[in-house]
This record gives C-alpha cells, structure tokens and sequence, in this order.
C-alpha cells in the first residue's frame, strides 16, 4: 500500500488541530484545577502519567539503552526547567487565570530563547530579533498592566513557565549538536512523569476519582490526539511553513475559553495579544527572509 505524500496545506490543517486539542486540554485543566479544587502539581503528575502510558510502546520498542548519554547533566537541567515549566503553567490555570491569557503569554517563551542564545550560546542577534523581542515584551507588558496594580503571583506564572521552558528548548538545541533525537526524547518520556510526581507528593499527593478522573482520562486522550496531529503537521510540511499555523493556537484557546468557560479578552488586552502575535510571526519572516537572500549571495 503506498503512503500518502507530503502536503503542506494538509500539513497547515494537522497544526491548526493541534492548537484546537491543545486548547482543549488546557480547558479541562483549568477545570479539574480552579473550579473542582484538584491540586495543581497532582494535575501536572497525573496528565503525565496517562501520556506515558501512551507513550509505553514507543518506549518498550525502544529499550531504556537508547537512554544512554555523554550528557546526563545537561538531560538532568532539560527534565527539571521542563516540569517546572509545567508545574508554573498548571498553578496559572489553578490561579483562576483564562486559558487564552495564560496561553498569550507563554508564547513570549521564543523571545525568551533567543535572549538566552545571545547570552549563553553567543549567537549574534539582529537587529530584525531584537524588533521581535520588542513587540513580544510590549504585548507581554500589555497583559500584565503593571502600571495598574495588576501584577501578582498569579500572572507571573506564566511567564515562570516561558522562561523555564525557552531554558529547555536552549538545551534541546545544545542536546542535537552532539546526541541522537531517539535518547533526547527518551529521557523526556522515562522522567517527566516521576518528576513531576515528586511534586505531586511534595503537595499532597492525590488520587483522581469520579468526574476528575473521567476528565483526566479525557485530556489524556486529547493531548495524546494534540500531539498525533503535530507530529503529522511536521510530516507533511517544513516547520517553518507550519509555524505561522501554530501560533493560530492563542486564537483557539480563545475560542475554547469564550465557548466553554464564558472568558474572553477585551479592551486593550487584544493590542497585548495582537502585539505578541505580531512580534512571532515578524520573527519568523524576517528570518525565512535573512535566509533566502543567505542562499541567493
């Protein structure tokens, strides 16, 4: 039977369902968290370990030797800046925060990224990453009116989780030069879920039953659906042509929080999210840019 090839609209359509699941799962999230009084950090263990699961036979075919490493450390700080990434992002939703508000503002994370890869891998940055950064932070500042008394614990959250996880994608991107794919994915799916567990017990570890569970298990399934049509998106399409269709994701939380949770942004908040969206999508043409007329000198 031969295989379907590649398309790049398929590819588009497989990301924008991506970014639907996503929103869809961080709705039952904030759910079971917020409005059901279900621990944060059992949330984040429990979402885990039901992706785990999932994820047993790629693992079992695998085998635990492919885990082998010259990097342990570097794995080690790539497990532990992602869980605490995780942990930041579940406690927003437990906060009360709207999932299209918390989504906005995780997606200052590549900003993030290219901060730390000037300062800590010494890449150059133009011109054209600092006007990104520049709108990215507006946007961000937008969200969080500081200028208002609005800024708390709560609201820092996620950005805690953007900082955490740029950290990881910047040891991610050290990992590639030097380790293969399979080991570097293989530690995120043996130890994500026992680290999270840890903070799980650290809270007070808890035992999902009834309608939590039945949700649990749901996003279960949706994430498990979430990451299937990323990984077709990715088969079907560059990344760099896909990307623009990722960062659709904040408009599908938005839909989600509107339809399911009665949430939805207004005012200024809107030239926040605008201003973010805005600065990721310059990013990535500015860039596609610098990189075709790289290839036409």
């Amino acid at each position: 039977m031969s295989q379907t090839s590649p398309s790049p609209l398929r590819g588009a359509l497989f990301m924008v369902l991506a970014g639907i699941a996503f929103a869809a799962a961080n709705a039952i999230t904030w759910t079971v968290t917020y409005k059901m009084g279900f621990k944060p950090q059992s949330d984040a263990f429990w979402q885990y370990a039901i992706a785990m699961v999932f994820s047993a036979p790629f693992i079992w075919r695998q085998g635990l030797s492919r885990m082998k490493t010259r990097h342990p450390l570097l794995h080690g700080a790539r497990i532990l800046l992602s869980v605490l990434g995780v942990q930041a992002f579940t406690q927003a939703f437990a906060s009360g925060m709207a999932p299209w508000h918390v989504v906005a503002l995780v997606m200052t994370s590549p900003f993030f990224v290219m901060i730390g890869a000037a300062v800590l891998l010494r890449e150059r940055v133009g011109a054209n990453r600092w006007i990104a950064a520049a709108l990215g932070f507006s946007g961000a500042m937008i969200l969080l009116r500081p200028w208002e008394g609005a800024l708390t614990l709560a609201t820092l959250y996620p950005l805690a989780a953007a900082i955490c996880w740029g950290g990881a994608s910047l040891i991610t991107k050290r990992l590639t030069q030097d380790e293969p794919q399979t080991a570097i994915t293989m530690w995120l799916l043996v130890l994500i879920a026992p680290v999270n567990g840890l903070f799980s017990l650290q809270a007070g570890f808890e035992l999902p039953t009834g309608q939590i569970l039945a949700l649990l298990l749901l996003g279960g399934v949706i994430m498990y659906g979430a990451q299937h049509f990323l990984t077709l998106a990715y088969a079907n399409a560059d990344a760099g042509f896909v990307q623009p269709f990722d960062d659709l994701k904040l408009f599908s939380n938005i839909f989600v929080s509107w339809l399911v949770l009665n949430f939805a942004p207004e005012g200024s908040y809107w030239l926040g999210i605008l201003l973010i969206l805005a600065g990721s999508l310059y990013l990535l043409w500015s860039e596609r840019r610098l990189q075709t007329l790289a290839r036409a000198a």
